[in-house]
């Protein structure tokens, strides 16, 4: 995530927003991004119903927890790109700029 702190500017270039979503509660969240040092982009909370957006984007583990995952979702709420990865393994800011960059 602070990755894509670093390249906001970049991802502005591109008219692209920035958003992070996760199972956590907006407590947990706001914690962990102070962890961080603060982070400048919306999170979102899809605590409850519990995972209903990750499910509903097919990233919701049997387990409860969500996959990592990148999307690039256009003006018109169109999936145009989807990046998974396993959990301990961070999406990289530059591949998902080259993405937006095809688009």
């Amino acid at each position: 995530m602070q990755g894509f702190e670093r390249a906001l500017s970049r991802f502005a270039e591109h008219d692209a927003q920035v958003v992070g979503i996760s199972i956590d509660s907006t407590h947990s969240q706001r914690a962990w991004s102070q962890s961080l040092g603060g982070l400048s982009f919306p999170l979102l909370a899809d605590f409850w119903p519990h995972g209903e957006i990750a499910k509903r984007y097919g990233v919701l583990r049997e387990t409860g927890f969500a996959e990592r995952a990148v999307f690039i979702v256009d003006e018109r709420g169109v999936v145009r790109y989807i990046d998974i990865h396993s959990i301990a393994e961070s999406p990289d800011p530059e591949q998902i700029l080259e993405e937006l960059a095809k688009l």
